[in-house]
């Protein structure tokens, strides 16, 4: 795949047939218009391209909502890869940018500077300056410069809509499940392991692995049914877990922490890069009076997860 940063002069690209917008997630709404998207490009021996951007318009246009990322544009250039996507254009949005009126664009960057054959859009698609531009508009510019608009109806699961801003409520909200049906996959953070108190191993007797992420979105506190990814003498292994997010009421932490124990690993961990895939939400964080009360949750959690691991069907995203 070829990754344009911007799009400041014409780029020689065979027939291109874009898809814009922002992508977060690569969920089953986005996986629909992709699919259109390559049906297309092969109806006329194109290049299936996306329009993305980087950051997201909301975190320029709206920062105060603190906006939270599902995936990292490094694991979502992964996915569009996987999908087929040929080109990604990667668009540095700012307000300057954002003052782009609707028509300018069109006929600036898709019609210019890309020379598209057409477009594939997800139903109620609006860009440009405060959003003037839509749909109807894009059919209009089709007819004049001749490239074709192909607009999509939003998928649905189970009468939920997929869409990202679904999936954060859902992640933020631990029911990592849910979210992992609209993604048609497990949804996870990636993290390098740290130094920990040493208190899984010494204490409780289950050793646990720290992590530290730069993910935004984390599932919100509580212990998870997990599946861990990571690279073992140099070849990529799954493992199964549990993970422990949250503040450890139990010994009073005032800082949240990510732990894992890792099912059948007896390797030292510390300084590798591990990728938590969330299968399941098991329970919250519970603070107990008695060490041992702790352990003996710890190991009633371990049975639990290996009981749903047996019967869950994980989709995980590997690299």
């Amino acid at each position: 795949m070829v990754i344009i940063n911007n799009l400041t002069e014409p780029v020689k690209i065979k027939s291109a047939v874009v898809t814009i917008g922002n992508f977060d997630g690569i969920h089953l709404g986005h996986q629909k218009i992709f699919n259109a998207l390559m049906e297309k490009t092969k109806e006329i021996k194109g290049t299936p391209t996306v329009i993305t951007f980087d950051p997201h318009p909301l975190k320029v246009l709206a920062p105060e909502r603190d906006l939270k990322m599902i995936t990292t544009l490094e694991d979502k250039i992964k996915l569009l890869k996987r999908v087929g996507i040929k080109v990604l254009i990667v668009i540095s949005f700012d307000r300057s940018f954002a003052n782009i009126e609707a028509s300018n664009f069109i006929e600036e960057y898709l019609v210019k500077r890309l020379k598209i054959k057409g477009i594939v859009v997800g139903h109620g698609y609006v860009f440009g300056k405060a959003k003037k531009g839509d749909t109807d508009l894009l059919r209009k510019k089709g007819k004049r410069y001749d490239f074709f608009v192909k607009v999509l109806r939003v998928k649905k699961i189970k009468k939920n809509v997929a869409s990202s801003s679904r999936i954060r409520t859902l992640i933020s909200k631990g029911k990592v499940k849910e979210a992992n049906n609209l993604l048609r996959r497990v949804y996870h953070i990636n993290g390098k392991v740290i130094k920990g108190t040493g208190r899984g191993e010494s204490i409780l007797k289950v050793p646990t692995a720290n992590i530290q992420t730069t993910h935004e979105l984390t599932p919100a506190d509580g212990v998870y049914v997990v599946k861990v990814s990571l690279l073992d003498n140099g070849k990529k292994k799954v493992f199964d877990g549990v993970a422990n997010i949250g503040k450890n009421p139990t010994f009073g932490n005032d800082f949240r922490s990510y732990e894992v124990h890792l099912f059948n690993y007896h390797k030292d961990l510390l300084g590798k890069d591990l990728r938590l895939h969330f299968i399941k939400k098991i329970r919250e964080e519970i603070c107990f009076n008695d060490i041992n009360l702790l352990r003996d949750r710890i190991l009633k959690d371990i049975q639990i997860a290996k009981e749903i691991l047996k019967v869950e069907k994980a989709q995980l995203f590997l690299d």
